[in-house]
């Protein structure tokens, strides 16, 4: 755990803890370990919800519903409540800071993401979301890669994969809608299909088929299925009779199928 950023923190969460008013912390403390006394470990788990929502509030925007955030935080808040050693002389807010900030950060490292992330690269991105908002502060413009990679210490090239993981926080839906402006999902936006693909293949095979033909065959061809003409129409056009055009016609099918089937044939293998 970065030590200056749990350093912030507990500044943060001693002044929160330091705003509850007429509420003695260390009291109720002392009544619940040293007396059993639930009520008063209730009382402090309720008074100090302020805390936890303010350590909360600071990984707000990270793919992760605040409330959910409050209530990894509020299991926290208990682990300390119940782990606090009155007899330390510490004060509270130096051990429940930590342990709130600590199950925060492991939400995000072990059950936020929905992609499969290293954990380096995790505990990189919470690093440097933080030192993102430092050093734009600091510089008055939002760092570059390699003044993130100084300010934190690793190649640039950790950088921008840290920064690329944040994607895999969460995905979407493919049945969410698409904007706000229609009733299409992302799902209809992206299941097309592409009729083109086919049309090409098929005027392929056609070609192949007509490939296969006399000159006169594929003139025929041509007039009757591309030019849509009659056979009557076929006759006059080339002098010869309708009959010896449907004859013709037939056996030219009648080669092109067998050169597709053939063609056919040779993609299954």
């Amino acid at each position: 755990m970065d030590r200056p950023a749990s350093n912030q923190v507990s500044a943060t969460g001693a002044k929160h803890v330091g705003r509850i008013v007429d509420r003695d912390i260390s009291a109720l403390l002392v009544a619940y370990h040293k007396d059993g006394n639930q009520d008063a470990r209730e009382r402090l788990l309720v008074d100090l919800m302020p805390l936890v929502r303010a350590l909360a509030a600071r990984y707000a925007g990270r793919g992760e519903p605040l409330e959910d955030l409050v209530q990894v935080g509020a299991l926290g808040l208990i682990k300390a409540v119940d782990r606090f050693d009155v007899d330390r002389g510490v004060e509270f807010s130096s051990y429940a800071v930590p342990t709130i900030v600590g199950e925060i950060r492991r939400h995000f490292r072990d059950k936020a993401w929905a992609m499969h992330v290293p954990r380096r690269l995790k505990e990189l991105s919470v690093r440097l979301s933080r030192i993102l908002d430092e050093l734009t502060t600091e510089l008055g413009h939002s760092p570059t890669v390699a003044e993130l990679a100084e300010a934190s210490g690793v190649e640039e090239e950790d950088v921008i994969d840290a920064l690329d993981s944040t994607h895999a926080y969460s995905t979407r839906s493919l049945q969410a809608p698409f904007d706000d402006e229609g009733d299409d999902s992302l799902f209809d936006k992206l299941g097309v299909e592409e009729t083109g693909y086919a049309e090409v293949e098929d005027g392929s095979l056609v070609s192949a088929g007509l490939d296969a033909l006399d000159e006169r065959e594929r003139r025929i061809v041509q007039l009757r299925f591309f030019d849509e003409m009659t056979q009557s129409q076929i006759a006059a056009e080339l002098g010869i009779s309708q009959m010896h055009v449907s004859r013709l016609l037939r056996r030219a099918l009648g080669t092109m199928r067998g050169r597709i089937d053939e063609l056919m044939g040779e993609t299954d293998v």
